[in-house]
């Protein structure tokens, strides 16, 4: 084919005249090359970086010392917590930074096992999501506690009065949960650092190169120490995907397994799984939209990564709305008149805009929008819709806890809730600690595993089949 006809007819273009430079993994650049891309963003600290960080101190402040040390001080009555709404914003909260923490689990492990290679440029922001994530949350059980120096109650460890904390309690739940998880998290986010931290170390100066000199644990790429690191990794992989699951099982189990109307329910296990990766994974695409951008990491983060997570989005929304209208049907056909009171206050009552912004932002928008490639690869169009989906599971997790407390089988026991300041402010400064941790790592921590890309693209090739070049993948374990 002549490149005149070509030009006056793109389609007669043949398959290997494409362009696969859009591909990350087609498009290899040299090693030096990409460590100096992302070491540059890495350093790149301006005036606004400053201070935003200021910003976000001074939330953090207000929030966490401010509202908290108010609360400590004069007791949990200046919360909106009373008779019948016991569980408020606080374990609001606490649910939906669970659920966020399930993000990185998900894109690292579980897309590594299934060896999906899109996942390669983005697993280690999505890894610090979810250490980051498990901090705020643990948090909560904390500030819900009310007296918060009697923690120390809800580690389970013997006495000289050999009493040990009541594992009945659901609070003793989640404190297990929250620290097996977190542990198991930051070792699994550790391991693949190690590489990117001594590349680091061996391209930076100053107290950046003593401190990855420590973290880097001496690596120095010898093939042993490449065999240990990926067969620890695989491990961990393995390993973490189970606890990754319990512990949001364990989160619905802190409702199911009461009796009260509403929370009484075997399907919260999966319902609540599906909705923490839904939310984490709209959490991370809204994330990566804002370091691409602010970070200038066009070359590692490109509209592909986002298309594949895009079409995540879509698979969990329907999940998530499957289960959800099965626990209502549930409720319905039962018939008790309590659940008919909790329906119909969520479909007509004081919390009706909630409920129906919730159906919008996880549904409507999700199923009309995502389906359109065009959509999943538009930063702005992407952007809109994973934080619109954020917001929904907020107010599901919102209706979940606190609607369903102002009903029970006690007319006289009804009530209803209403934040106070406080919450409110100690919630606005636990996000505030949350983006401010990420700020500052995302300039200490290689956010992008250089050496996972690299690996991918010495692994992916283009052969030809026939008249076409059709991208192929070795596998280099």
């Amino acid at each position: 084919m002549s490149s005149e006809s070509a030009a006056q007819n793109p389609s007669l273009v043949w398959p290997e005249e494409e362009d696969h430079s859009e591909h990350l993994l087609l498009d290899p650049r040299p090693v030096e090359e990409m460590h100096g891309i992302l070491l540059d963003a890495m350093q790149r600290t301006g005036r606004g970086f400053w201070i935003l960080v200021s910003f976000l101190g001074s939330l953090v402040l207000i929030g966490l010392v401010g509202a908290w040390g108010f609360q400590i001080r004069w007791g949990m009555g200046v919360a909106g917590i009373r008779r019948p709404v016991f569980w408020g914003l606080y374990i609001t909260n606490f649910v939906f930074w669970i659920g966020i923490s399930h993000s990185g689990t998900f894109i690292s492990a579980i897309l590594r096992i299934f060896k999906a290679e899109f996942r390669r440029p983005i697993t280690r922001a999505s890894e610090l999501m979810t250490t980051f994530s498990l901090l705020v949350a643990g948090m909560y059980p904390l500030i819900h506690l009310g007296r918060t120096w009697r923690f120390y109650w809800m580690v389970p460890y013997p006495n000289q009065r050999q009493l040990w904390p009541n594992f009945h309690s659901p609070l003793m739940w989640d404190m297990l949960a929250i620290f097996t998880y977190l542990i198991g998290s930051t070792l699994y986010l550790f391991l693949p650092l190690i590489p990117d931290l001594a590349m680091a170390r061996d391209h930076t100066k100053g107290w950046r190169q003593k401190l990855y000199r420590i973290f880097s644990l001496g690596w120095r790429g010898t093939e042993a120490e490449w065999h240990h690191l990926k067969l620890a990794i695989t491990i961990f992989a393995f390993a973490i995907v189970p606890v990754m699951f319990s512990v949001h099982t364990i989160v619905s189990w802190d409702f199911g397994m009461t009796m009260k109307v509403g929370w009484s329910s075997s399907i919260f296990g999966p319902y609540f799984v599906t909705g923490a990766i839904f939310s984490g994974v709209s959490a991370v695409i809204t994330v990566l939209l804002l370091v691409r951008k602010s970070m200038k990491l066009d070359y590692f983060l490109r509209a592909e990564h986002f298309d594949s997570l895009g079409k995540l989005i879509l698979v969990f929304s329907f999940a998530w709305t499957y289960f959800f209208f099965a626990d209502y049907l549930t409720e319905w056909y039962g018939g008790e008149a309590v659940g008919q009171q909790l329906l119909t206050l969520q479909a007509r009552g004081p919390v009706a805009p909630l409920w129906y912004l919730m159906l919008v932002c996880n549904i409507a928008i999700p199923w009309l929008t995502l389906w359109n490639r065009r959509v999943r690869r538009s930063t702005v169009g992407l952007f809109v819709v994973t934080l619109g989906v954020n917001v929904g599971m907020y107010i599901e997790r919102y209706i979940i806890v606190t609607g369903f407390l102002t009903r029970n089988r006690l007319p006289f026991d009804w009530g209803v809730y209403n934040p106070t300041i406080v919450e409110v402010l100690i919630s606005i400064g636990s996000l505030s600690a949350f983006i401010l941790f990420y700020a500052l790592a995302s300039r200490i921590i290689p956010l992008v595993p250089v050496w996972e890309v690299r690996e991918g693209q010495i692994s992916h090739t283009l052969r030809r089949i026939g008249r076409a070049m059709v991208p192929s993948v070795a596998d280099l374990d």
